[in-house]
């Protein structure tokens, strides 16, 4: 079973793309959510989270606090280097039992979704790489209009902090381009064919 990675920067229509590949029946594993699921639910992770951000971490219902960890995590680099450090293990180990239960399906090939494919190492646990592409000022503006909460400043400090699109291009098997020029069913298409190959 090939285990496919897809990445892309903010706004880059990632979970459109895996949404196309769904539709075809392959399965996707959606990394930020399962992270959410995974802190909230693994009690050693829990308890590692607790004892590094403190009793915060989780409010009195044993729910995560995601502003209060935000707040704390993702103003200082060290901060969030630590919290990645401590949350990516565990999210490749629930990928790994995932992906595991996929192969006994029969599935011929799997898709992980992740924005942080290379910075989180997760791409070493992938056969091969998908970057959904689209210029940086089309990524912008749809988010924007995704996220009204979010202003074109917090837009960029989010690209500042993603390993560039360039890098990404370069290092990919396989690009979908986005770009609101090229359709993306043909693309997905070709590659739901090639992986089924």
């Amino acid at each position: 079973m090939l285990r496919i990675g897809i990445t892309g920067g903010i706004g880059s229509g990632k979970s459109v793309v895996c949404r196309l590949f769904q539709t075809l029946g392959a399965p996707v594993y959606d990394s930020d959510a399962r992270a959410k699921w995974v802190m909230s639910h693994d009690l050693q992770l829990r308890d590692e989270l607790t004892a590094a951000f403190g009793p915060e971490t989780f409010d009195n219902q044993g729910q995560l606090n995601r502003t209060y960890l935000a707040r704390v995590a993702f103003q200082d680099p060290a901060q969030l280097a630590r919290l990645n450090a401590l949350v990516h293990p565990h999210v490749g180990r629930d990928f790994a039992g995932w992906a595991a239960a996929q192969e006994a399906e029969g599935h011929a090939y799997i898709l992980k979704e992740a924005a942080l494919l290379y910075e989180s190492g997760a791409y070493q646990q992938l056969s091969r790489i998908i970057t959904v592409f689209a210029p940086q000022a089309i990524r912008q503006a749809r988010v924007l209009r995704r996220d009204p909460h979010r202003t074109p400043e917090d837009i960029l400090i989010i690209i500042g902090k993603q390993m560039s699109e360039e890098e990404k291009l370069e290092r990919a098997d396989y690009v979908v381009y986005n770009d609101d020029e090229q359709l993306l069913l043909p693309q997905v298409l070709r590659l739901d064919a090639e992986f089924r190959a």
